[in-house]
């Protein structure tokens, strides 16, 4: 099987897994897909348009016994109005070039996912780079899925299918009518996730307290609040501690700081390359199209590292992978 190399305008050097992106492909008797978008998690034919949104997962939680816990109600909610949302997106859009607007209606391709679910995790007091959540992963998914598929079917009944249904893999198998050729995609979602003030799509937080340079070099210092709000309930809060943390790209080595938050509060650098893999083909395993995801390594890693994150993720059944 062929692996395909790409280097992103982005920088990032990523792998895409071209056989396996059109061998899940549903509507490949049309056109085989040609590219992504930049991050990679929306595979394309040629001309077609890239049509996502994102679900903050903090605000899909519920306080219970013994803590928070997943509202599956308004989650299913959400996920109804979400892909209503892209969908009508696909009909008040105005397209560039006949071709892309021909083949984003023929297709109706769009991409609802998550982002915050880092910071869902920490409300939820599990530890990223854990079963537990691997876990949440499956039953948060398998749900998602399932009930973007149901959205679609729900509009199709309405609005009719897409064009190109007839033609697709679901008309093949016998599947219910479909408006939408795909459903769902994890995106990065790095300046809407700062909008909504949550953590980035599906990724670990880069660091617990950090820097961020705006417009005319202005710089303004941020904790995380979950992290403050548990500090400051263990009495632990101080200036000393928010220097200490200011100054690392991990709090594991700061003494004050208990073993229970060191876990919970894991950043990018801290967790292995195999977790960073093995959440993402956690995620893949229930996505339509594909995952955008960063594999962090340290400044120490060789060629060697690099070469497992990648064939590990074509392992665990992943469309591509950035390191």
């Amino acid at each position: 099987r062929q692996i395909t190399g790409a280097a992103w305008k982005t920088g990032d050097p990523g792998v895409l897994f071209i056989d396996r992106i059109n061998d899940h492909n549903p509507t490949r008797l049309i056109a085989e897909i040609e590219a992504t978008n930049p991050c990679g998690e929306q595979p394309l034919q040629p001309f077609e348009a890239c049509n996502l949104g994102s679900i903050n997962l903090t605000k899909m939680l519920k306080k219970g016994r013994g803590g928070c816990k997943i509202d599956y109600a308004k989650l299913s909610e959400t996920i109804l109005k979400g892909i209503h949302f892209l969908d009508n997106v696909i009909d008040v859009s105005r397209y560039p070039l006949p071709q892309i607007e021909a083949i984003t209606r023929a297709n109706r391709r769009v991409g609802l996912g998550v982002m915050g679910f880092a910071d869902m995790l920490i409300m939820l007091g599990i530890p990223y780079n854990s079963e537990d959540a691997l876990t949440i992963i499956e039953e948060l998914m398998s749900f998602f899925q399932i009930a973007a598929r149901d959205a679609s079917f729900q509009l199709a009944k309405e609005r009719g299918t897409f064009p190109n249904f007839d033609q697709s893999i679901y008309y093949r198998s016998g599947s219910l009518p479909l408006r939408n050729a795909t459903v769902t995609t994890i995106a990065p979602t790095g300046t809407i996730s700062i909008i909504a003030g949550c953590s980035s799509g599906i990724e670990p937080l880069y660091a617990v307290s950090f820097v961020r340079n705006v417009l005319d070099d202005v710089k303004l210092s941020e904790i995380n609040p979950l992290f403050k709000k548990r500090a400051v309930r263990r009495g632990i809060y101080n200036k000393k501690l928010i220097s200490a943390i200011s100054s690392s790209e991990s709090i594991q080595g700061i003494p004050s700081i208990p073993r229970d938050m060191k876990e919970l509060f894991v950043t990018a650098f801290d967790i292995p390359p195999v977790w960073h893999v093995r959440m993402q083909a956690a995620f893949q395993k229930y996505v339509d199209n594909a995952v955008s995801k960063t594999i962090n390594l340290p400044h120490s890693a060789v060629k060697k590292d690099v070469e497992e994150a990648y064939l590990e993720a074509y392992r665990l059944g992943c469309k591509g992978v950035t390191v």
